[in-house]
């Protein structure tokens, strides 16, 4: 049985079982590559979720296990509306990882999921019908849950980091230079230079 940090569970906010997924997909995606958790700037996250799915709540476990946060630009969504991620490191290559079909079937099956349909928030649900599927996410073997293959065709151009800025003549704002526009001679903002 896996075992997750409590902390993961607070940060996540709710118990539910795709945050757990993403922990594990995450861990399997360290293992696979040989490398360890990042702690600065060095891997990247492809997560191919899109907007309003419920099982975006499986980004916030691939950030808590890989340590490829948002804030630190190290993962992007793709919007491709599918339950999988890829992660590149520099030196180890990428390795792309999905939910199988099957198991995601036999998730559906749960009741957790006949209140998600109804609009019930996960926080919401009964704490026994949200543990009773937890607990599948967390006695599943990897091979069960996962489709797992190393790609070596998959790049990520890191961007440069800078810390040079320019106040904006319009709202008196800071903008980094790579985000201002000149407008009318004036160097402005996206929202004041208006494109």
């Amino acid at each position: 049985m896996t075992t997750l940090p409590e902390w993961t569970w607070e940060f996540h906010g709710h118990r539910c079982p795709f945050m757990p997924i993403g922990y594990r997909m995450g861990e399997l995606m360290l293992k696979t590559l040989g490398v360890s958790k990042a702690h600065d700037h060095e891997y990247f996250i492809a997560s191919e979720l899109g907007v309003g799915h419920p099982q975006t709540c499986l980004m916030d476990g691939l950030q808590a296990s890989t340590g490829c946060t948002y804030g630190k630009l190290m993962m992007e969504r793709l919007n491709f509306g599918k339950l999988a991620a890829t992660l590149w490191t520099p030196d180890n290559g990428s390795v792309r990882v999905a939910i199988k079909p099957a198991f995601s079937d036999k998730l559906g099956k749960y009741e957790f999921f006949s209140y998600r349909k109804k609009g019930i928030e996960p926080s919401q649900i009964p704490e026994p019908v949200s543990n009773e599927v937890i607990s599948v996410v967390l006695n599943a073997t990897d091979e069960e849950m996962f489709d797992v293959k190393k790609l070596s065709d998959f790049e990520h151009k890191k961007i440069k980091g800078s810390f040079n800025k320019t106040k904006c003549e319009g709202c008196g704002e800071y903008v980094f230079d790579r985000y201002a526009r000149i407008k009318d001679g004036k160097h402005l903002c996206i929202p004041c230079a208006g494109y």
